[in-house]
C-alpha cells in the first residue's frame, strides 16, 4: 500500500504500532514508515525505523522478513552516503532469503548498482530476478523491475531497449493499483527524454507524473525540483524560478517538511542566479543557509554558502569578508570532492582582483587553475579561466590568449556531449567571461584582426552544427545518452549523499572521451584546430566590393571592426545600454506606423534611425564604400531594422548571426531540381494575398505543381565558376518551375514539412508568434496548429532560400554568451543559406506589394538582399509601406 496510498500507509502503519502488536506485525508497520520516511521525508528517521524493523523480525525468527526488511535498509544506507554499509546489508538479505523474497532482494540491489553506475551487476541482479517474479505472478514487483531495467539499459544508451521494458511496464501497471508508481514510470520516461535532449517531451511527461502524484496527495517536491533542473538547462532560468517558489509555498501550505523546503529554496536561488536577479538569489540563498544548517546537512549548507556569496557579488558587494567566506567554501567544498570547489576558489580570487588585493586573488586563483588539468570539462574550464585572470593580473596578454583558448576548446568539446540546440546554447555562458577577456587583451596587444578573431571565436557557435537528430552512427546516439545519463546520477548522487561516487565518475570520463573521439569524425578535425575562423578567407570572399561590419562590445562600447578591400578596420561607435534603448525606441515607431493614421511618427523614426547609426556604426558609417555590406551584430541588438540607418537604406544590405556563418551560406550550394513551395496560413488580415498572386504568375493551382512549358526533362546545371549559388538557384528555378501551393487543409504540419525538406526555395505567409520564453517554441501557424522551431529541426534539408512574410519571425532570444534562439537561427545550420525575415509587427495588406516585388527581384536572378532592395524602392513611399520595407532583413548569403 505505501507505493498505491502512500499516506493511508502511514496512517495505518502508526495505528498498527499503536495497538501493541506482536513483533512480526510491528516489523511491517516499521518497514512502512521506514519507506515513506526515506522516500519522502527524513532518512535519518527513515534508518531508524527500518533498524528497528530489522530487529523485529529477528525476534519473530522469520528469515524471509528479515530479508525483505535487510533489502529496503541496504536502499536507505546507499542513499545516505554509507555505500559500504548498505551492500554489506544485501549481502546478508540474499543469504537470508529464498525464492520469491530472494527475487525482490535482487531487484532493489540492482536499483543501487544503478545508482552507483554499476550497470553490469544492475543488469546481472535485474535479469535474475525477473524470471522469478513472472514465475510467482508477481505483476507490481514484475512492473518495477522491468522499470528498473529499462532505466539502466537508457543508461548504457541502449534506447531502444528501455523503450521496450517501459512499454511492457506500463502495461502491466495498468493492471494494477499501484497509483504512486505509475506514476514514477510517468516521470522515469520524463527523466529518459531529458536525457536524449528532447526538452518539450521531458517536460510534458513530467507535467504528468506530476498531475497523477497530485492525485494520491503525496509530495511531489522532489520531482519540482528535476523539472526545475530540466528547465534551467533549457535556458528557461525565469520559469524554473517560478516553479520553485510556487512549490515553496505549496509546502508550506501544508506544513510540509523543512528538508524540501530548503533544497527548493537552494533551486530557487540558483535559478534566479541564472536569470539574472541578484538579489532574489540573495534572499533566497539566505534562508536555505539558515535552514540547512539548522539540519546540520552540511553539503547542502556549503553549496547554498557559494550561491549565497555569488549573489552577494553579483550585487557589487565586493569586500575582504566576501573574499574570506568565498575561500572557505572553496575548502569545504574541496574537503567534501564537489565539482563546484574551484568554482568557489575562482570566486574569491575575482573578488579579491576587483578590490586590488593581487597576491590574495593570485593565491586563490592559483588554487582554482589546478582544475583545469583534470576533473569534468566545466572544472577544466573554471580552471583555464582563473588561468587567464591570473595572466591579465601578471600583464601577459599572451598568456590571457593561451588560457582563454585552451579553455574555450574544453568548452567546445563539452558542448558536443549536449544534443539539444537549447543546452548547447546556454552551455556557452560558461565562455563569456574567457571570450570577453581575450577580446580585452586582444584590443590591448592585437590589433584589429586579432579582435576580430577572438569576436568570432565564440558568437552564434550553436549555427555551426545542426541540432542533434538520430544520427547515422547509433554508437554515438547511444554514447551521449549514457553520458547525459551517468552525469546526472553523479551529481544527483553526490547530492543525496554528500559524497562523490567514484565509480560514476570514472564511467563518465570513459563515455567523455569515447564520444570525444566519435565527435572529432563529424568535425573533421582535432578540438580546437576544426572548421577555424581565418581572416584571410573571409576578406577574399569579400572582394573589392562587399564590406562586412562586425560589431563586437567591449567594456560595453560598441567597436566597429570593418572588413573588405583585403584589410580590417576599427573604429569606435556609442555604448551599447545607449543603442539597445534607442532600438526599443524603434520598434515601438515601427509597431506605430504600422497601422494608417500614424503618418506623423514618421520623421521621428527616421530620425532615431540616424541615432542609432551614430551609435552603431560612429566614424565607419563613412568608409563603407558604395557596395553591399553584411552586418554581423551582437546578440543584443538583434532587433535593430539595419535598413533604417540613414546609410544603409538605399544599399544591398544583408544581416548574419557572425562571420563564419556568413562564409559558410556564401559556399552553400543550392539543391538540385529547383523546386519552389508557397504556404499561406489562416487568419491572414491579406488572405496571405501574395500567395494566390504568385501561384497565379507561376501557373499552379493550390497542392500542385506546374510547370515552364518546354521546360520538361531539363536537367540542372552545375554554378560555373564564380557564379553566386544564390544566382544560379535563381536562374535554374526560371528554366525548370516546380512550384507546390499549400493553403487551407492542405496547409496542415506534416505536409508542410514534407514539402519544405530539401526545397530550392519556399515562401511561407502564416502569422508568426515568437515566444521570448521558450524561443525554440516560436511558431508559424497553420493549418493544424502551430508549426515550431522543433518541427523545422526535423527537416534533413531546410530549403535553400525561405521568404517569410509573417511578423515576428527575425526576434530572437539572447542567450548564453552571445547565441540567438529563433525561427531563422533554427534554419541557418539545416541547409538554409538565405532568409528574408522580419523583426517587428507589420501591416499585412503593405506586405503584399512588398513580396511581390520581392519575388520579380528573384525570378531576374537576384540575390535576396538585392531583390529586397529593389522591392523596398518599388514600394509607394507613404509611412506604413515605408515601415513595412524597414521591418524585413535578409539574413545569410543566398
Amino acid at each position: 500500500m505505501v507505493f498505491a496510498a502512500p499516506n493511508e500507509a502511514l496512517t495505518r502503519a502508526e495505528g498498527v504500532l499503536a495497538a501493541d502488536p506482536p513483533p512480526l506485525h510491528a516489523s511491517v508497520a516499521h518497514q512502512v514508515i521506514g519507506i515513506w520516511q526515506r522516500d519522502f521525508g527524513d532518512t535519518r528517521l527513515a534508518l531508524a525505523h527500518l533498524r528497528r524493523a530489522r530487529d523485529l523480525a529477528s525476534r519473530a525468527d522469520s528469515p524471509e522478513r528479515e530479508a525483505d526488511v535487510l533489502a529496503t535498509l541496504g536502499v536507505a544506507l546507499v542513499h545516505s552516503g554509507r555505500t559500504r554499509e548498505g551492500l554489506a546489508a544485501f549481502e546478508r538479505g540474499v543469504a537470508r532469503g529464498t525464492g520469491h523474497t530472494r527475487a525482490r532482494v535482487l531487484f532493489r540491489r540492482a536499483y543501487v548498482w544503478w545508482v552507483l553506475g554499476r550497470h553490469k551487476e544492475a543488469l546481472e541482479d535485474v535479469r535474475r530476478a525477473i524470471p522469478v517474479l513472472r514465475q510467482a505472478d508477481d505483476v507490481i514487483w514484475t512492473a518495477r523491475a522491468l522499470t528498473l531495467r529499462a532505466t539502466v539499459h537508457l543508461a548504457l544508451g541502449s534506447v531502444e531497449r528501455a523503450d521496450a521494458d517501459f512499454t511492457a511496464a506500463e502495461r502491466l501497471w495498468d493492471t494494477t493499483g499501484q497509483e504512486h508508481d505509475k506514476a514514477d514510470a510517468v516521470e522515469s520516461r520524463g527523466l529518459a527524454a531529458f536525457r536524449s535532449g528532447d526538452v518539450p517531451a521531458a517536460l510534458r511527461l513530467l507535467d504528468e507524473a506530476e498531475e497523477r502524484y497530485a492525485k494520491l496527495g503525496t509530495p511531489t517536491f522532489m520531482l519540482t525540483i528535476r523539472r526545475c533542473e530540466v528547465l534551467m538547462a533549457a535556458g528557461l532560468a525565469t520559469e524554473a524560478l517560478a516553479e520553485a517558489d510556487a512549490a515553496t509555498a505549496a509546502l508550506d501550505g501544508i506544513g510540509g517538511q523543512s528538508t524540501r523546503r530548503a533544497e527548493l529554496l537552494l533551486v530557487a536561488a540558483r535559478a534566479a542566479r541564472l536569470a539574472g536577479e541578484p538579489r532574489t538569489s540573495l534572499a533566497r540563498a539566505a534562508l536555505a543557509v539558515r535552514l540547512f544548517a539548522g539540519q546540520r546537512r552540511t553539503w547542502y549548507e556549503t553549496h547554498a554558502r557559494l550561491v549565497l556569496i555569488e549573489a552577494r557579488a553579483a550585487t557589487g558587494r565586493g569586500s575582504g569578508r566576501l573574499v574570506a567566506d568565498a575561500a572557505a567554501v572553496a575548502e569545504r567544498l574541496a574537503a567534501f570532492g564537489a565539482p563546484a570547489a574551484p568554482e568557489a576558489s575562482l570566486l574569491a580570487g575575482r573578488i579579491a582582483l576587483g578590490l586590488g588585493w593581487t597576491a590574495d586573488a593570485e593565491r586563490h586563483l592559483a588554487v582554482a587553475a589546478r582544475s583545469r588539468h583534470g576533473g569534468p570539462p566545466l572544472a577544466r574550464m573554471t580552471g583555464w579561466a582563473a588561468q587567464a585572470l591570473r595572466a591579465r593580473a601578471a600583464g601577459s596578454a599572451r598568456g590571457v590568449l593561451e588560457a582563454c583558448r585552451r579553455g574555450l576548446d574544453v568548452l567546445d568539446d563539452h558542448r558536443m556531449t549536449l544534443g539539444a540546440s537549447e543546452l548547447r546554447a546556454r552551455a556557452t555562458a560558461q565562455g563569456a567571461e574567457l571570450a570577453a577577456l581575450a577580446q580585452e587583451a586582444s584590443l590591448v596587444s592585437g590589433g584589429p584582426r586579432r579582435l576580430l578573431v577572438w569576436s568570432e571565436r565564440w558568437r552564434a557557435t550553436v549555427l555551426t552544427a545542426p541540432p542533434t537528430r538520430p544520427p547515422a552512427d547509433p554508437a554515438l546516439l547511444s554514447g551521449m545518452t549514457a553520458f547525459r545519463e551517468i552525469a546526472a546520477r553523479a551529481e544527483a548522487a553526490r547530492t543525496d549523499g554528500g559524497r562523490p561516487v567514484p565509480a560514476l565518475e570514472r564511467e563518465q570520463r570513459r563515455l567523455e572521451r569515447e564520444i570525444r573521439s566519435r565527435t572529432l569524425h563529424m568535425r573533421g578535425g582535432a578540438p580546437g584546430d576544426g572548421d577555424r575562423f581565418d581572416v584571410g578567407r573571409l576578406l577574399r570572399r569579400l572582394g573589392d566590393g562587399v564590406r562586412l561590419v562586425e560589431l563586437a562590445v567591449l567594456d560595453g562600447r560598441v567597436h566597429v571592426l570593418l572588413c573588405g578591400q583585403g584589410r580590417v578596420r576599427r573604429f569606435e561607435a556609442g555604448l551599447l545600454a545607449e543603442a539597445e534603448r534607442e532600438a526599443e525606441h524603434v520598434q515601438a515607431g515601427l509597431r506605430r506606423l504600422a497601422h494608417p493614421g500614424a503618418e506623423a511618427r514618421l520623421p521621428l523614426v527616421e530620425a532615431a534611425g540616424a541615432r542609432l547609426q551614430e551609435l552603431l556604426l560612429g566614424p565607419a558609417a563613412a568608409h563603407l564604400g558604395s557596395g553591399p555590406v553584411v552586418v554581423v551584430p551582437p546578440g543584443r541588438l538583434h532587433r535593430v531594422p539595419w535598413a533604417l540607418l540613414p546609410t544603409l537604406r538605399e544599399r544591398v544590405l544583408s544581416v548574419s548571426p557572425s562571420a563564419s556563418s556568413w562564409l559558410r551560406a556564401r559556399d552553400t550550394a543550392p539543391p538540385p531540381g529547383g523546386r519552389q513551395v508557397l504556404v499561406r496560413g489562416p487568419g491572414l488580415a491579406s488572405g496571405g494575398a501574395e500567395v494566390t498572386e504568385l501561384a497565379e504568375r507561376y501557373g499552379v493551382r493550390a497542392g500542385g505543381a506546374g510547370g515552364v512549358p518546354g521546360a520538361a526533362g531539363a536537367v540542372p546545371g552545375t554554378p560555373g565558376a564564380g557564379v553566386h549559388p544564390a544566382r544560379a538557384a535563381a536562374s535554374y528555378a526560371r528554366d525548370v518551375s516546380r512550384t507546390t501551393v499549400l493553403e487551407g487543409d492542405a496547409a496542415r504540419v506534416p505536409r508542410v514539412l514534407r514539402e519544405l525538406d530539401g526545397a530550392a526555395s519556399a515562401h511561407i505567409a502564416a502569422h508568426g508568434t515568437f515566444r521570448a520564453d521558450s524561443p525554440l517554441f516560436s511558431s508559424l501557424r497553420m493549418a493544424d496548429g502551430p508549426l515550431i522551431v522543433h518541427d523545422f529541426e526535423r527537416l534533413d534539408r531546410s530549403p535553400y532560400r525561405i521568404i517569410l512574410s509573417c511578423c515576428d519571425t527575425a526576434r530572437f532570444a539572447s542567450v548564453g554568451a552571445d547565441e540567438l534562439l529563433g525561427l531563422v537561427t533554427a534554419l541557418l545550420p539545416l541547409g538554409t543559406a538565405g532568409v528574408v525575415a522580419c523583426s517587428a509587427p507589420v501591416n499585412d495588406e503593405a506586405v503584399v506589394p512588398l513580396m511581390l516585388a520581392l519575388h520579380k527581384g528573384l525570378d531576374a536572378g537576384l540575390s535576396l538582399a538585392e531583390a529586397l532592395r529593389d522591392a523596398r524602392a518599388a514600394l509607394p513611399d507613404d509611412a506604413v509601406h515605408r515601415a513595412t520595407g524597414w521591418a524585413f532583413s535578409a539574413f545569410g548569403a543566398a
